[in-house]
């Protein structure tokens, strides 16, 4: 990191207590911004660095004034939250930095989208996750006095959505009576990065979202889509990061997944790519460094091979989908973000 960013950073870090001081006393009563530690890019590996700020670069450049992107999924709530991930995954300034405009212009996108009555963000709770997702990552970083309202708003529906249904998971509204994995996953990974961010979750949300998910995991640790049939990579590493960030490595049932997690960590998602990569990397990283070493030098190697020369990653989903869901499979490098830490 130059050492220009790393004042920039320190007077951030400086001003975002002050600024989540204020906001607490002001709004949100016991709510406390997330601390982001510095990186050190000495561990960083060379060829990742470079593929993520190609990536960046890309993302940069074709992003619409209006926040969003113009391919496939792009201009939707959801991808435009994992697309301000990917700049603060790599410790971007988000008030004064080079990408400082983008990601500004994504979180108004992704206010702007949210529902003044019931703070649902987009048309599915898939788009709803990912939206919140960002706004929690980006609360107490941005200087954007908006952000804590829409988050504690987006945060609401999630908890009441999951109160509404009956088998204690989410599916693809928020007065959905069923419930899924991929669904179930996404809202459980934005309701602990609403924790770090200072949002009150209770552990009873957890608790029924984790019990859910275990419904749908077979003896051999795999997960299914909705019920124990079926088992997938994907959906096995959904599973075991749910139970990482609950910090219950412990059980029989984590173990198992991990051990079918390692029989297949060369296993790639026709379907949903960038999908797998996002929680594969995520789910290894919590698991034991060796593991995640091994499947880190993979998928550099792999991404550096399908990358586009103008940074880009090809995808049916969009380029702009793709490329953060790439960039955030090599996050785990930059540990950055709250969620990002063991």
């Amino acid at each position: 990191m130059k050492r220009s960013v790393i004042a920039s950073n320190l007077h951030l870090h400086l001003c975002r207590k002050l600024f989540s001081c204020l906001l607490g006393v002001v709004f949100l009563g016991s709510i406390h911004a997330q601390d982001i530690p510095n990186r050190n890019d000495d561990n960083v590996p060379a060829q990742a660095e470079l593929i993520y700020q190609k990536g960046l670069d890309y993302l940069a450049k074709t992003q619409s004034e209006k926040g969003t992107w113009s391919d496939g999924t792009g201009s939707e709530p959801g991808v435009v939250g994992l697309c301000v991930a990917a700049f603060l995954a790599h410790g971007e300034d988000p008030n004064h930095g080079p990408y400082s405009k983008n990601i500004r212009a994504g979180i108004e996108f992704i206010i702007s989208e949210q529902n003044d009555k019931n703070g649902y963000i987009g048309n599915s709770m898939y788009n709803h996750a990912f939206a919140t997702k960002a706004l929690a990552e980006s609360y107490g970083v941005l200087n954007e006095p908006k952000i804590a309202p829409a988050l504690q708003k987006a945060v609401e529906l999630i908890l009441s959505s999951q109160k509404r249904n009956k088998h204690g998971g989410w599916r693809y509204t928020p007065d959905a009576n069923d419930a899924d994995t991929t669904v179930t996953g996404c809202q459980m990974v934005t309701l602990f990065a609403a924790r770090n961010a200072g949002i009150l979750v209770p552990d009873e949300a957890i608790k029924k979202g984790l019990a859910y998910l275990a419904t749908c995991r077979t003896k051999d640790g795999s997960y299914g889509y909705t019920s124990p049939a079926g088992g997938k990579p994907t959906l096995t590493a959904i599973g075991s990061l749910c139970l990482s960030l609950a910090k219950e490595r412990d059980s029989k049932g984590y173990e198992a997944s991990l051990a079918y997690l390692k029989k297949n960590l060369d296993f790639r998602d026709q379907h949903y790519p960038y999908y797998f990569e996002y929680y594969m990397s995520q789910a290894l990283f919590h698991a034991d460094d060796e593991t995640w070493n091994e499947w880190n030098t993979r998928n550099i190697r792999y991404l550096a091979t399908i990358q586009f020369s103008d940074g880009s990653f090809p995808g049916s989903q969009g380029q702009s989908f793709s490329t953060a869901g790439a960039l955030l499979s090599l996050a785990l490098n930059y540990r950055f973000l709250p969620i990002y830490e063991k």
